[in-house]
């Protein structure tokens, strides 16, 4: 069952957005969690769900990652041409997306340096788009290819692509090259994964936008900055397998909270008190 959104005055949410700013004012490094429901406000609808895409469409295989690699050739031809409609769909609903205002909110923040690291569930590349650069794509990047080997990750138009001679390789390990997007049946590339707990281990605060936080190992991230005594800010206008726990809850959509969270930011830089001056992000 989806759980219902709930009924908030304008108020009470403006308090909770001015909670929130002079939490990641007093913290020294800001991380930032996000999941499906910062991309559905760019119009990409959920995978599963009434309306989800793979609802649809149909799902993709679930030993997708065991048939890539069983016929590598045969999976960049239907990268190149997809044939399946869960394919077709997914492809032609990325591409046709783009960034909302709590996208550019986060790249904001970044900039501002209150935000030194963003983990991200989604493979829309929206993120970038908005210009984000302290960037860990969990799941991937529908845009990008990867090698298998080294993890080195490109942009496809750099590739010389022959559709007679597939798979293409690493320039810099011979690898296989795959496309970036985590695969049912794939592990989560070591360096993503890595980079995600390094975040969080320095971290004392952290933004936690849109996620039904249900997916690990991304879910178990909220729970290690609390473990370690930092503050969690839930941004959902839906109650979540989180909303028990963290620190404060802003129950409204991404899209309009984090744009409102960067206006109380900027304007406590303007006043004498801030515990902590944000260390930029680099």
């Amino acid at each position: 069952m989806t759980p219902a959104a709930h009924s908030i005055s304008s108020d009470a949410l403006d308090e909770q957005i001015e909670q929130a700013a002079r939490l990641m004012a007093g913290a020294r490094r800001s991380v930032a969690l996000t999941g499906a429901g910062l991309s559905v406000e760019s119009g990409i609808p959920p995978f599963r769900g009434p309306g989800g895409l793979w609802t649809r469409y149909g799902e993709p295989p679930l030993d997708g990652y065991q048939r890539f690699l069983a016929d590598p050739a045969r999976a960049w031809r239907e990268r190149l041409e997809p044939v399946e409609p869960w394919a077709i769909g997914l492809r032609d609903t990325l591409v046709a997306a783009r960034p909302n205002p709590g996208h550019e909110a986060l790249a904001e923040l970044e900039r501002q340096g209150w935000l030194h690291a963003l983990i991200t569930q989604n493979i829309d590349d929206l993120h970038r788009q908005a210009g984000s650069r302290a960037l860990l794509e969990i799941h991937g990047n529908h845009r990008l290819v990867r090698c298998i080997g080294c993890n080195r990750r490109s942009a496809p138009e750099s590739l010389e692509l022959d559709p007679q001679d597939l798979p293409p390789r690493c320039a810099a390990c011979g690898g296989l090259l795959k496309g970036d997007t985590v695969q049912f049946g794939e592990p989560i590339p070591c360096d993503v994964l890595e980079g995600c707990w390094s975040a969080v281990e320095q971290a004392d605060c952290m933004l936690v936008v849109g996620t039904s936080n249900t997916v690990y190992p991304a879910a178990e991230l909220p729970l290690a900055v609390l473990r370690g005594g930092g503050a969690v800010i839930e941004v959902n206008p839906h109650e979540s397998d989180l909303s028990p726990l963290p620190t404060l809850v802003a129950r409204g959509p991404g899209g309009e909270v984090l744009p409102r969270l960067l206006d109380h930011l900027l304007a406590l830089r303007e006043q004498p008190g801030t515990l902590h001056p944000p260390e930029r992000a680099h």
